[in-house]
């Protein structure tokens, strides 16, 4: 059993920045990647970021450029950064755990949701 808790979300500017935070707790947390996917109002949830079994990052298209997933393995913790952000990045952001060895943007590939995390970006 994983357990996963994001938090770093809010209001921000059009082409400010957020950094969010996914802790993962759990005895076999260690086996798993923790990944960024978010959910727009009306919207299906999409991949974001993440990371592959060589710890290669890979991004969305309509991400890349601008957010930066990074972690602490020390911690147990999965970042993203979001530097100019757009007010189409509005959703709420949630991590997901897979023990995936390759790129992994389907949900089907994943075991474990947190609740997320919203952002809110206004223009």
């Amino acid at each position: 059993q994983v357990r996963l808790a994001e938090s770093g979300g809010g209001l921000v500017q059009a082409g400010g920045s957020l950094r969010l935070s996914c802790a993962a707790s759990g005895r076999t947390s260690s086996s798993y990647t923790m990944n960024w996917f978010r959910q727009a109002p009306g919207k299906e949830r999409d991949f974001v970021a993440g990371f592959n079994w060589v710890e290669a990052t890979y991004y969305a298209d309509d991400v890349k450029g601008r957010f930066t997933i990074s972690k602490d393995n020390a911690k147990n913790t999965v970042y993203l950064q979001m530097n100019s952000l757009k007010p189409e990045d509005t959703a709420v952001y949630v991590c997901a755990a897979t023990r995936a060895f390759q790129f992994a943007t389907k949900e089907s590939e994943y075991d474990f949701w947190g609740q997320g995390t919203q952002v809110t970006v206004s223009s």
